[in-house]
């Protein structure tokens, strides 16, 4: 049998809103995807953090594009592009329900491992790390917030 995406592509936290996520030595990247009902609009803000507990917690201003669209499949996604920001702003439009928002390991300041992505509305967070450095069935893959 065919090892999936899980374990060897991508790891997941369906509940990610606010939680740090390990990027380096566990993955070269993680993609957030958010969602938030009813054309509201929201504000998702991008932090890193040297340990799970959130040591030396600051914002991390690496955000120059992120795409969103309605999250229902019936539409294309939108590049949006901005000045490098810790934060995406969605507008109170349908187009805007749905954001996703790549982060590179890279990216992350010196002794920093950790990142997380807050929505101050009641938006949803899936962090997708992905490019694992270590390929596992799923059942072995470590925490991502270990």
């Amino acid at each position: 049998m065919s090892q999936k995406a899980l374990g060897r592509l991508i790891n997941s936290t369906p509940a990610a809103d606010g939680v740090w996520i390990a990027l380096k030595g566990a993955a070269a990247g993680v993609t957030f995807s958010c969602y938030l009902a009813g054309a509201v609009g929201d504000t998702y803000t991008l932090t890193q953090a040297k340990d799970n507990s959130g040591t030396g917690a600051k914002n991390l201003p690496v955000i120059t594009e992120y795409y969103t669209n309605t999250g229902n499949g019936s539409d294309a996604w939108t590049r949006q592009t901005q000045a490098a920001a810790a934060t995406v702003v969605t507008t109170a439009t349908a187009a805007q329900n749905a954001m996703v928002v790549e982060v590179e390991g890279t990216s992350l300041d010196d002794g920093y491992k950790y990142v997380k992505l807050t929505s101050t509305g009641n938006g949803t967070v899936n962090a997708l790390t992905r490019d694992l450095l270590a390929q596992r069935a799923p059942a072995n893959l470590p925490a991502t917030g270990a």
